[in-house]
């Protein structure tokens, strides 16, 4: 009450409301060590409804985290405090995930604990349980009305994943007051349908209820479990408890004054009594169990080696010795091998490369597998009654996926990928927002990524979405043109720790380009010289993709009437916008201010490249059904008329 008074901006209701819950589990339940916020085997803690922030912050404080203090609280939702309105990953610190998209905590969850299943499925031996935590989520009516709740759940309750459970906030109110009018589900037969335990109507604020219920929930070993909690939204506030006064301002200090003497709390704001302080402290018995597991994991070491290394080197995500040397090899070989095939094929050939390599590794697709090729030939599916493995069937879920699998990063040991069409990376869209945001690294494969799709026509067929990527910060977008700058993408996606990338892909073919090693190398630089002319060139044509191909043979029609043209390539527009001046400066020229850009997309963000004097060959529109080759012809993507707009340029 007294931040969120301060702050004069908040949501005291939820944190009020689940405070009962939270005791419960945070001092009787949860594993974790305040003075190492990342062993491995701790208990992953998520608040799904991340509007409660404070509530966490509180629980950080009163548990011992040192980078919560209680100067932290005082200055809830300030400049350059950790005590943001909304909870915010940060690596190394204890917040799991930034929650606020309501579900997508609980998404992330999901992920957090399929990870532990895999990972205790493949590294745990008779007597020696490395892998043995759970994964706790608080989530409201908010969560649970989203969408994305039924994918997650849906596919946790399939998985068994049996240490996720879930604390449902049954309070009756959101925003818009009392929920009867727009959310009538029968939740507990909602999830009973999924596969999922359920314990219903627990009394929140029953110290004992709270733990005869976790008691159960702990004991089902092969199903997810929901514990629906009925709780009063900002419970102690005697005049706007139960009500939606509470859910998102602060409550006042005539309130306050008066939930301070009907809860019996005497203390000044800010002032933790010490016994009270005593009691929640955490430190010691955290670092029990953290020695206690390092003692186990010790004895692991001894008889399995090579496993413990392993393990080791991929919660600290880094990759194994000798990765780049594996990966120019690979290149090398794939370079050597080229020939003309779609960009997806290019990219299941990459997997195939570099998968066996990196057992951190983990994908699938949203029932698009034989489409997205993203099943390499080392893939091994997982189900619920078996999790070893490496391959996971997302179903028709792309915002479950997306969100699954930033959840699989955030828990750690995995390097996790995802595969759909292109235009239906608008379904996943805020989880992708979500992982650029916390600086997550996830791999989005997406295929059938222009008009060249053909006869399925303008639903399916992407024009705005390439630029939407673009424009996200901290993402990172690659569309590469033939098999060799599709391993150079793969490359950089499964070194690009600090955030997500996506990888967009043909599915029509594209002819290999010969280039030497230094144009390889270049090629991660995200543009690059693919054709140099002779002498200074008069006009300079920048391509991705399939597009690429239009732009060499355009380069020799204009050569062939005497017109010096330089091809450039750019893969990634911003891996190359952060290269050093002087580099940029080599591939496009400022003296050079001929030039056009050519993608079979919207010309938004070209212009920027071929500045007041150039011109963008782009799809300012919806496609059309047809066959690709007539849809590229009628659009305007030919030989002919790059040609024609180059001499326009000219003129």
């Amino acid at each position: 009450m007294d931040a969120v008074q301060a702050a004069n901006s908040g949501h005291p209701g939820a944190p009020m409301g689940m405070a009962d819950i939270a005791e419960v589990l945070w001092r009787d339940y949860l594993k974790h060590n305040p003075a190492n916020p990342r062993w491995a085997d701790r208990d992953r803690f998520v608040l799904s409804n991340g509007h409660g922030s404070m509530l966490l912050y509180s629980l950080l404080h009163l548990t011992g985290y040192e980078e919560f203090s209680i100067d932290q609280l005082r200055n809830f939702r300030q400049l350059g405090y950790k005590t943001a309105g909304h909870p915010e990953y940060e690596a190394g610190g204890p917040v799991e995930t930034t929650t606020g998209p309501l579900a997508q905590g609980m998404t992330n969850a999901v992920g957090m604990a399929l990870a532990e299943k895999m990972l205790a499925a493949e590294f745990n031996r008779s007597g020696h349980d490395i892998v043995d935590h759970k994964t706790w989520v608080f989530l409201g009516d908010g969560c649970l009305m989203e969408g994305i709740s039924h994918e997650a759940c849906s596919l946790a309750g399939t998985l068994k994943l049996g240490k996720l459970i879930c604390f449902y906030d049954d309070n009756n109110i959101s925003i818009d007051g009392e929920v009867d009018a727009w959310f009538t589900d029968d939740t507990a037969k909602r999830f009973e349908a999924y596969g999922w335990q359920v314990i219903p109507n627990v009394d929140g604020h029953d110290a004992a209820a709270i733990a005869a219920a976790i008691e159960q929930a702990t004991a089902e070993t092969n199903r997810p479990t929901m514990i629906c909690c009925k709780t009063i939204i900002g419970f102690g506030a005697p005049n706007k408890q139960g009500t939606a006064a509470t859910h998102g301002a602060p409550l006042g200090d005539e309130e306050i004054a008066a939930a301070r003497k009907e809860l019996g709390w005497t203390a000044a704001p800010f002032d933790i009594p010490a016994e009270v302080a005593a009691a929640w402290d955490a430190t010691e018995r955290g670092a029990g169990e953290e020695s206690s597991w390092n003692e186990a994991f010790a004895a692991y070491n001894a008889e399995h080696p090579e496993l413990a290394a392993d393990f080791a080197r991929r919660m600290a995500g880094k990759l194994p010795h000798g990765w780049c040397q594996h990966a120019d090899k690979a290149i090398a070989e794939i370079d050597a091998e080229a020939g003309k095939m779609a960009t997806r094929q290019a990219s299941l050939r990459a997997l195939n490369a570099f998968a066996p390599f990196l057992p951190e590794m983990a994908g699938g697709s949203a029932d698009l597998t034989g489409s997205n090729l993203t099943k390499h030939d080392a893939s091994t599916p997982i189900s619920g009654d078996d999790a070893k493995g490496n391959y996971i069937w997302f179903g028709v879920r792309e915002f479950g996926m997306t969100a699954i699998c930033n959840g699989l990063r955030l828990h750690g040991g995995f390097i996790p990928y995802a595969g759909t069409f292109l235009t239906f990376s608008d379904y996943s869209r805020n989880a992708l927002r979500m992982a650029a945001l916390m600086g997550v690294q996830n791999i989005l494969v997406f295929t059938h990524d222009s008009i060249g799709l053909g006869e399925d026509g303008p639903t399916h067929q992407p024009v705005e979405q390439m630029a939407s990527l673009r424009l996200m910060p901290n993402m990172s977008v690659w569309r590469p043109c033939d098999t060799v700058e599709t391993a150079v993408a793969w490359q950089y996606a499964l070194e690009n720790e600090t955030g997500p990338t996506s990888l967009v892909l043909t599915r029509q073919g594209v002819p290999h380009q010969q280039r030497d090693a230094g144009q390889i190398t270049a090629a991660s630089r995200g543009g690059y010289v693919l054709k140099e002319c002779d002498g200074v060139p008069k006009i300079i044509l920048i391509a991705t993709g399939s597009e690429v191909e239009l732009a060499m043979s355009a380069a020799a029609a204009l050569a062939a009437e005497g017109v010096q043209a330089r091809v450039v390539s750019m893969p990634s527009t911003d891996v190359f916008d952060i290269q050093d001046e002087d580099y940029r400066e080599s591939v496009l020229p400022s003296a050079v201010t001929a030039r056009v850009a050519i993608e079979a997309g919207v010309t938004q963000g070209w212009w920027q490249y071929v500045g007041t004097h150039g011109r963008v060959i782009g799809l300012d529109r919806f496609g059309e059904s047809a066959p690709a080759n007539e849809l590229f012809e009628h659009f305007g993507f030919t030989t002919d008329n790059v040609v024609a707009v180059a001499k326009d340029v000219l003129n």
